[in-house]
């Protein structure tokens, strides 16, 4: 969490120390089950989370959702608000406690367990004095009934208590984040009220915890207050790593999974045009171990500071690394589904905190990332794989890898400017499979592309800036392709791409987001090929994104055209 008004770059931003060795993991991780792909729901009311695990979370195979911070906090309607608890009354801007028990009870019919972002190291800043959203009263350091002036940290270190140096394990650990009043949770008032915090929520059925600024609190304490619960959950530390700082991800390993934020970092520098080649192997880093690693391409805060890829992000990386991310075996995978606005840094939820989704996106300014085609289908893929290691790696060149997962699946991602066509080889059975990024297995059959692997090869043209991912849970008897090649010429300014969406499936059903990237390899001639089902009439448009996410298209009426029944088609058309 990064407070606002105070924008620190992530990566300076920590948390606490860990006093304590190394011991058994005495929590569970959440891959208890085969699902176990996290989707933080941010900012999501109550009810709204509870309809979409129903509709779709559930269905889909998502293990857990990730909701916001469920305690009472700060007036305001910035997103920043609910990390500033005033009282631990179980009313938010996301709902009460009993709109919060009736979310836990309807994801878990729905097959989907449910993690809880909380914070431990602090209450609210110096300014904020007043009453919180569910009408408790409070000042800086003194919250009626909860906590009083005794049960904060003064360091003494720095002008108004705040954390200045990161590289001063007592300051981090004793001092205040951004001005926020920080605990002594090293006392036993404060480490007994936090973990009654914690069992509320478990005795509500809450099945983890996110701990938020996690490395501002020494490991010892959390272990302690942890070690209180009456239960063990899932638990997920926020451990921001810092370069040559004392207080590290691993340090807190043994008492739950840790944020691994160097992941992220290397996740948008690979797809940024350091090349996704290097992405390998995550061994020998001095990372958190995979099995202990909570990873994402972006969350709340990574997407605001520019320290992750984004939905803003050109070249459509933010989805091949997402597929990247769902493919690789390394860590637990959180994705993030959020909204548009966050190009305001303080701009809080849109249509009051009710998130609206459709078939493969969002609507009323929410992203919906989670119901994109290519996420979700990966979903699918990851549940299926499992934790089968990795084979048959391939790397051509920097920007194009390919992996299977045994037995189980296979992934190709192409982050170059130009089609890969190559034949792959794969531990896969012999049969036909259907591709998840493209579309679906239906009743038999592929919506989208479908491959046929046959003594062990099977051949395939990867997309520019796309990928394909087949798995053993997604089989169909092929229906004949027709390969449609588009090429469309227009001309851009720097960062501007063009894209490619129509009526159909393959062609991303009018949704931007799932929209296909064209190459800009013959420009100003963009192109790209879709197969579509043969004797079959379809619309499109091309569509420009720019790079503040903004989409423009082109000018009605819809294109139109109609496969032929067998061989394939060139479109040449010119922007209008």
């Amino acid at each position: 969490m990064v407070h606002a008004g105070f924008k620190l770059l992530l990566f300076g931003l920590p948390a606490f120390v860990a006093g304590a060795s190394i011991s058994t993991r005495h929590t569970p991780r959440a891959p208890a089950t085969s699902k176990n792909v996290i989707v933080q729901m941010f900012e999501w009311t109550w009810d709204s989370v509870a309809a979409e695990c129903t509709d779709f979370l559930g269905p889909a195979g998502y293990g857990y959702v990730q909701v916001s911070p469920a305690q009472e906090h700060i007036q305001g309607s910035q997103w920043w608000t609910d990390y500033q608890p005033v009282s631990y009354t179980l009313t938010s801007k996301r709902g009460d406690r009993d709109q919060y028990a009736n979310m836990i009870n309807t994801c878990h019919a729905a097959g989907v367990g449910v993690v809880a972002d909380t914070i431990f190291n602090h209450m609210t800043g110096q300014a904020d004095g007043g009453v919180g959203v569910a009408g408790s009263s409070f000042q800086y350091y003194v919250y009626p009934g909860i906590y009083q002036s005794q049960d904060f940290h003064y360091c003494g270190l720095e002008p108004n208590n705040d954390i200045v140096n990161w590289d001063n394990a007592v300051e981090v650990l004793t001092c205040q984040l951004d001005g926020l009043a920080d605990l002594a949770t090293e006392t036993e008032y404060v480490r007994s009220r936090l973990a009654e915090y914690a069992n509320d929520l478990l005795s509500l059925g809450v099945d983890g915890l996110r701990l938020d600024a996690a490395k501002d609190i020494n490991a010892s304490d959390i272990a302690n207050i942890t070690s209180r619960f009456t239960r063990a959950p899932y638990i997920t530390q926020e451990v921001i790593w810092g370069e040559g700082q004392p207080i590290t991800p691993n340090q807190y390993v043994y008492i739950g999974d840790v944020q691994e934020f160097r992941y992220t970092s290397a996740v948008q520098s690979a797809f940024s045009g350091g090349g996704i080649s290097s992405l390998q192997s995550f061994d020998n880093l001095g990372w958190v171990p995979g099995t202990s690693a909570n990873v994402f391409v972006a969350n709340h805060d990574t997407e605001r500071g520019g320290d992750s890829l984004n939905a803003n992000s050109p070249s459509n990386t933010y989805v091949t690394a997402m597929i990247f991310s769902l493919a690789h075996p390394y860590g637990t995978p959180t994705i993030l589904s959020s909204y548009s606005g966050f190009t305001d840094y303080d701009a809080g939820a849109p249509n009051g905190g009710a998130g609206t989704c459709t078939t493969g996106g969002g609507t009323n300014d929410w992203l919906c990332q989670h119901r994109w085609n290519a996420i979700a289908g990966m979903v699918g893929f990851h549940n299926q794989v499992g934790n089968t290691a990795m084979d048959n790696w391939v790397s051509p060149q920097s920007e194009q890898i390919a992996f299977g997962r045994g037995s189980l699946g296979f992934v190709a991602i192409n982050n170059a400017d130009t089609v890969w066509s190559t034949t792959f080889t794969t531990s896969l059975p012999d049969g036909t499979y259907c591709d998840v990024i493209s579309g679906v297995s239906s009743s038999g059959m592929c919506t989208g592309s479908a491959f046929t692997v046959s003594g062990g090869t099977f051949t395939a043209d990867v997309q520019a800036h796309n990928a394909i991912a087949i798995h053993t849970g997604a089989t169909g008897v092929a229906s004949a392709t027709i390969t449609i090649n588009f090429a469309e010429t227009a001309t851009t300014t720097f960062g501007e791409n063009i894209f490619l969406v129509g009526s159909v499936p393959q062609l991303g059903s009018w949704s931007p987001d799932s929209a296909l990237p064209l190459s800009s390899s013959g420009y100003p001639t963009w192109t790209v090929s879709a197969s579509l089902p043969p004797n079959t009439a379809f619309e499109y448009k091309f569509i420009r994104k720019e790079t503040n996410g903004t989409v423009v298209w082109e000018s009605d009426p819809n294109r139109s055209a109609t496969t032929p029944g067998s061989g394939s088609t060139t479109l040449t058309t010119s922007w209008r």
